[in-house]
């Protein structure tokens, strides 16, 4: 491997697509987002819309140009949740590699949580530390346990995500008080049953003396609207922390706006702002049901355990 040698990872989630370059030690050279809602409909047609198809592979080609601007040699494309769930899945595949030059993968809600908690441990200065990875995604929520820096312990995905939700709940804008009743509900049936199978399969709180570490667009953009920021910055955002009460303190804002008021207000792109109260949802309910007092809020997420994993090619 030479000193310069990258690795370009792109991840097509039911929200966003996204691409990290980065180096060996995880040095950042280019992250970017597109809010592509590859997602969009799934949960009720169980297919990809051609339109959403287009938008997530008009994005890949203009990834391929900064991967070959970059030189970047090891490559590697994952699909998430919206492709897993979707009958039509083999054109979206065949029309990602097509426009990347890269043969895709569609992934498991188990290696998903791997890779996230690979990613979001990976940087950690702490040895041992007991780690519960929150990764709030738009079709699927992923819950990790482990120790930093090892492969993790205890891997599950829930068909909880801030996209799912709000197509299967939230369908008024700004939603009704008993479309999020409705919502909440759902969210903690889900995680009520995690804990049930998590107290049936150990004899203790398995997540005891963990630390909570949140990742993906809801935590991080939260983040930011508790700091104030007039502009994100991951800087700031990145092992940030978030109290339960801030959490609810900004969702019970929220829910009673519109989306483009809270994109006016938060400065949130429309294609996070409509979808975000189910985020909020989502991540109030986890921190309250598993007694946690606050999250981390990490940039570091499936990513760089992508990237990880191309330098170490522990595939």
């Amino acid at each position: 491997m030479s000193l310069g040698e990258l690795a370009g990872a792109i991840d097509c989630g039911t929200n966003s697509t996204r691409l990290l370059i980065a180096g060996p030690s995880g040095e950042q050279v280019e992250r970017l987002l597109t809010i592509t809602r590859l997602g969009q409909g799934v949960d009720q047609t169980g297919l990809l819309s051609q339109e959403a198809i287009q938008r997530t592979i008009e994005a890949l080609r203009s990834y391929k140009q900064v991967l070959n601007r970059h030189e970047v040699n090891l490559r590697r494309l994952i699909a998430t949740s919206a492709v897993r769930d979707a009958g039509n899945f083999q054109e979206f595949l065949d029309g990602a590699q097509d426009a990347t030059g890269i043969t895709p993968e569609i992934i498991d809600g188990q290696e998903e949580g791997r890779l996230s908690f690979l990613g979001a441990t990976a940087a950690l200065n702490t040895t041992g530390s007991k780690i519960l990875v929150l990764d709030i995604g738009g079709g699927s929520t992923e819950f990790v346990a482990g120790v930093a820096k090892r492969r993790p312990d205890f891997v599950r995905s829930l068909n909880m995500g801030c996209v799912r939700i709000t197509e299967k709940f939230l369908h008024d804008d700004p939603p009704s008080i008993s479309q999020i009743r409705d919502a909440q509900a759902f969210v903690e049936e889900l995680v009520h049953g995690l804990v049930i199978e998590v107290s049936s399969l150990y004899s203790s709180d398995l997540f005891e003396g963990h630390s909570l570490f949140g990742l993906a667009g809801t935590v991080t953009a939260i983040s930011a609207i508790a700091q104030g920021l007039l502009s994100y910055d991951p800087h700031k955002t990145h092992h940030s922390k978030l109290s339960l009460a801030e959490i609810r303190r900004i969702k019970d804002e929220m829910v009673t706006m519109t989306a483009k008021e809270r994109s006016r207000r938060y400065a949130l792109e429309i294609g996070r702002a409509d979808v975000i109260v189910a985020g909020l949802l989502i991540l109030d309910r986890v921190v309250e049901i598993l007694k946690f007092d606050e999250v981390t809020v990490s940039e570091a997420d499936i990513l760089d355990g992508i990237v990880a994993d191309l330098f170490s090619g522990d595939r």
